[in-house]
């Protein structure tokens, strides 16, 4: 199988050159090489034939679950005629337009669902960042490109703008805090804000400095909690630390804190404790900076909620949010930065312009694809699937491997968990539907395994062998940015019950066989 060590959207390729490769049948000869420049240049990838709901057919015969849905992306599985008939037919209308001159009806329809997506639960009518009423949007525009990093790029930017904007500018304002274990996106700036070591370290020279961007505590309590603190006490802690930064490097001249509501590939599946969001929205509001929530890989509907600020353990109305994989499930390369009413009012009254543009932006095709996506969400009750399917995969996963010694955590929200330290002492029926599952060498000391041992990726590889036919998504540096590893399972939002059933039988099969462990039976 693979020999990567992969990122948040197996961006990072190590290679190991012991390991042999995916296909060994394949011809290497110069002739038969590829063109594509693969993530690795010494293997190649299996080749995918077909797909359809939650199982992707192989050039080699195989047909395998995919129980991660690519990088949580595949929110509706492969295949959706729906889908694939929008599409077709907004092509047939028009493929491309250049945003500078035009709109198409696609896109308004798409940002007018986004907008009205945001509309505040009646538990949460008012908030700091303005006075709203319940069934009111908090958001009042959307901008649409095609990738999360894309996303993340235009995001900062536009915080960067609207100091600049306001009646009495603050143009000093240059610099944006984030968290350690932060992934938010693989471009230059994205990456720079991102706070992963391990992601970060090649490309450390040519990113930006300190100078712009500084990193306080992720909130991960299965690491970070001290023995006898309450949640809300860690929450206090965490908040009162990234008080302390803003004095360091100065309140006014921050634009804005950066962080995912849950944490994805790079610490897997983190959720925040209750009242950590709204004890950071103050520490921002303190210091008069601006609150961006990433959303890309837990947004759109992937935690129970269309939105992760709208959970109940989370119950902020950022500033500027971005949005990604669940967007377009995966049909058409789609992702969006939603704006905060207050920040498109400065923006109305003063140039009347986001002073940023990308060739692709608002792409129609895209576009109509994520319209259909979130109308088929909408229209079927998948959310309300993902809370109930994502329930029974925590359940189940967390009875499974409750006594692997090698897994310390099994940790999630809705369709979102991973395997890797989390408490498994109670489940309740907002666990999400995608679960992380991290390892460590020793469960008590919550230990890592080196990265040199690459558990994850050979957890994963041995999941896509026979007879388990199962693709988990594997990640690194959990514990520390580069040691830790975790896999996630992050199935699609119609998946089934007995779906549900086989990702935890051959996950928990995979885990007990590759550490030679039997875990508990299903």
């Amino acid at each position: 199988m693979s020999p990567h060590a992969i990122s948040d959207d197996s961006n990072v390729v190590i290679e190991n050159p012991k390991k042999p490769a995916i296909q060994d049948d394949v011809d290497q000869t110069p002739q038969a090489q590829s063109a594509v420049l693969h993530r690795s240049l010494h293997t190649l990838p299996l080749t995918v034939i077909g797909g359809q709901g939650s199982y992707l057919h192989l050039a080699n015969g195989q047909r395998i679950l995919d129980a991660s849905t690519g990088a949580a992306v595949a929110c509706l599985g492969h295949g959706h005629p729906r889908i694939a008939a929008a599409v077709a037919a907004q092509m047939s209308t028009i493929s491309y337009a250049h945003s500078l001159f035009f709109s198409t009806d696609a896109a308004e329809e798409l940002c007018r669902l986004l907008v009205n997506s945001t509309a505040l639960p009646s538990h949460s009518a008012k908030s700091d960042s303005g006075s709203f009423s319940a069934g009111e949007p908090a958001m009042a525009r959307a901008y649409i490109v095609s990738s999360g990093s894309e996303a993340m790029e235009a995001a900062l930017k536009l915080a960067r703008q609207y100091f600049l904007e306001l009646p009495v500018p603050q143009p000093q304002r240059t610099r944006f805090i984030a968290r350690r274990e932060s992934y938010h996106g693989n471009t230059l700036g994205a990456l720079g804000v991102g706070g992963h070591a391990g992601r970060r370290e090649k490309y450390a020279p040519i990113l930006v400095g300190e100078e712009v961007v500084s990193h306080v505590s992720a909130c991960n309590a299965y690491r970070g909690m001290r023995e006898g603190e309450t949640e809300e006490e860690y929450a206090e802690r965490l908040a009162r630390e990234l008080d302390v930064e803003f004095e360091r490097v100065g309140g006014d001249r921050v634009c804005a804190f950066v962080a995912e509501p849950v944490v994805g590939a790079a610490l897997g599946c983190v959720p925040p404790v209750p009242g950590y969001f709204k004890a950071v929205q103050r520490v921002c509001h303190k210091h008069g900076a601006l609150l961006i929530l990433d959303e890309v890989m837990s947004g759109m509907g992937r935690i129970g909620s269309m939105h992760a600020w709208q959970d109940p353990d989370i119950d902020v109305i950022p500033d500027i949010q971005t949005i990604g994989k669940a967007l377009g499930g995966g049909y058409m390369p789609v992702a969006g930065v939603l704006v905060n009413k207050r920040i498109v009012d400065v923006l109305q009254r003063g140039t009347g312009a986001f002073g940023h543009g990308q060739t692709y932006q608002g792409h129609p095709v895209a576009c109509q694809a994520a319209v259909e996506v979130q109308k088929e969400i909408m229209e079927n009750g998948l959310i309300d699937n993902v809370k109930v399917m994502g329930a029974i995969l925590g359940q189940g996963l967390k009875k499974r491997l409750k006594d692997c010694p090698n897994v310390g955590n099994v940790r999630g929200k809705g369709l979102f968990w991973g395997v890797s330290g989390f408490n498994f002492d109670t489940v309740n029926a907002t666990d999400a539907q995608v679960q992380q599952i991290e390892f460590v060498r020793d469960k008590k000391t919550k230990e890592p395994f080196a990265p040199k041992e690459e558990v994850a990726m050979s957890i994963h590889e041995k999941g896509m062998e026979n007879p388990y036919n199962i693709s988990m998504y594997p990640g690194t540096g959990s514990a520390d940015g580069k040691s830790g590893d975790h896999v996630l399972v992050a199935p699609a939002f119609n998946v089934t019950k007995e779906e549900i059933e086989r990702i935890v039988e051959l996950t928990a099969g995979v885990i007990g066989d590759f550490f030679a462990v039997k875990c508990e039976p299903w």
